[in-house]
């Protein structure tokens, strides 16, 4: 009878328990739906973090590209303006090299991002890591304390029957 209880008291306590741990050592519902509601969103912020730092990141590459071109114009009408010895010559060359100087330092913020991406996609990789870890040592702790309790279960019931085959005169 009291092996019986325990068994059901243990079936339901591992129903109720897959997710994480709550403050009293046992998993709840509770806990679980917590833990996928979270899991759930920040995979969701992920996604959205993901798609927008792309959409940057084709600006970016958008304004790049558009830079280059307007360097390129900048630099044929330089050579008109140089031809045709303007007066603006000395401003013209001044935003040149402003640009110049733009481009220059694009080129090391740009490897800087791409660095920057390196480096999440490297947290983000250890922090599942990580994670998946914690759910397979939650899983082999709920086994070790299932397997404790059924040992200690059948060991109360042999003491027990120890117990009924002693006969006190």
């Amino acid at each position: 009878m009291m092996q019986r209880t325990l068994e059901s008291q243990q079936s339901m306590q591992l129903g109720q328990i897959s997710g994480s741990l709550s403050f009293n050592g046992h998993l709840t519902k509770e806990d679980e739906e917590m833990s996928k509601s979270a899991l759930s969103t920040f995979r969701a912020k992920e996604e959205e973090i993901e798609k927008k730092k792309m959409e940057v990141k084709e600006k970016v590459q958008a304004q790049l590209g558009r830079i280059e071109e307007e360097t390129k114009r900048l630099a044929v009408i330089r050579e008109e303006l140089d031809a045709l010895s303007d007066p603006m010559k000395k401003e013209v060359s001044g935003v040149r090299k402003k640009i110049d100087s733009i481009n220059k330092e694009l080129k090391p913020l740009g490897q800087t991002c791409q660095k920057k991406e390196r480096e999440y996609k490297e947290a983000l990789e250890a922090f599942n890591d990580k994670n998946k870890e914690k759910v397979q040592l939650i899983t082999r702790l709920m086994e070790l304390v299932s397997e404790s309790e059924r040992m200690r279960l059948k060991k109360l019931e042999e003491l027990s029957k120890n117990i009924e085959t002693i006969h006190i005169a």
